[in-house]
């Protein structure tokens, strides 16, 4: 696939799903009783030490894939902490504090791991190489 019509198709979903989020407000119940809700969050948690585990294997090989890796498990980690805040209830205060200690400085550290060139090499030093290649 070209990555203009990736890049057309995904611009598309985005601004598809901006009326469907108004739905949501206007149909969603404020309490909802969920069932699995142990094995929803033992899951989700099992795969951020997943995650923080691959991260990390790659990162101290650095090997090409350590910033897939380790920007999916911000991602995770993000959505862990705003899923963690909105459901806590009377634990609010925990919950952000959790958020706030844990969750986002692990977010930020694989963030700032991801965009890291593999390698320990500078991000200028790696834009140049490519730019060298394009020559």
């Amino acid at each position: 696939m070209r990555k203009d019509l990736v890049g057309s198709v995904l611009l598309a979903a985005g601004v598809a799903l901006v009326p469907w989020l108004a739905v949501l407000w206007t149909t969603l119940p404020d309490h909802y009783p969920a069932q699995h809700w142990r094995v929803a969050w033992v899951g989700f948690d099992a795969l951020e030490i997943a995650g923080l585990l691959t991260s990390a294997v790659l990162v101290r090989r650095s090997d090409r894939r350590a910033p897939l890796a380790s920007i999916a498990t911000a991602v995770l980690l993000l959505v862990d902490a705003w899923f963690d805040v909105m459901t806590a209830g009377r634990d609010v205060l925990f919950s952000l504090a959790l958020a706030c200690t844990l969750e986002l400085p692990l977010a930020i550290l694989c963030g700032v791991a991801a965009l890291r060139p593999p390698g320990g090499a500078s991000v200028r030093a790696a834009v140049a190489q490519r730019a060298a290649v394009h020559v």
